[in-house]
């Protein structure tokens, strides 16, 4: 990542709106927002498939479901924030990957310049390339902040995507479980 070009570009804004980049309040925002990016866009330097390398030989193969995972992006049209969750279910194919992967295989891909069509495509295709499960799919809820702040100015408003991959595709029983186990909130 190129801090120096973030703070170039950051004194440009600036100037660009009518700030005074000297005022004292300001003098030191550029060199914030550079040392933000290098955590908000560190999704970059990662890969995402060595969080899905290490796993675990299981004899069932009984659908797996991590949900109400949170996760902030950045739209790539306007650079701002969508926030949200994700949910991730997967149909093991002998093998398991730890809890903790499945969320930090989201935060690679959410923290990078993002659609959220995209985000969700991408998160399913790592599940089958480094995974290889029978079957995989995703749903994202987020809020885009380009809908709540500007345009439109809808505060609240939710998108939601959804991809499937292998047996999940097609099969409406798969995907009724999959919503179920969604609403589901324990005894």
């Amino acid at each position: 990542m190129d801090e120096e070009k973030i703070k170039q570009g950051v004194r440009l804004i600036l100037e660009g709106i009518g700030e005074d980049i000297h005022r004292e309040g300001l003098l030191e925002t550029p060199d914030r927002i550079a040392r933000m990016y290098r955590d908000l866009a560190g999704g970059y330097t990662e890969d995402a498939a060595t969080h899905l390398a290490k796993r675990f030989h299981v004899d069932s193969n009984d659908m797996v479901l991590e949900k109400d995972i949170h996760f902030y992006s950045f739209c790539e049209h306007h650079m701002l924030p969508f926030y949200g969750t994700a949910a991730i279910a997967y149909i093991p194919n002998q093998e398991v990957v730890g809890l903790s992967k499945i969320a930090r295989t989201v935060e690679v891909y959410a923290r990078r310049f993002q659609l959220q069509e995209r985000l969700t495509t991408q998160i399913a295709d790592i599940f089958m390339q480094e995974l290889k499960p029978q079957g995989v799919m995703v749903l994202i809820e987020a809020e885009h902040m380009c809908m709540t702040m500007r345009g439109v100015k809808k505060p609240g408003t939710k998108t939601v995507t959804v991809v499937t991959r292998g047996v999940f595709e097609g099969n409406d029983s798969l995907q009724t479980t999959f919503y179920r186990m969604l609403e589901y909130k324990g005894r």
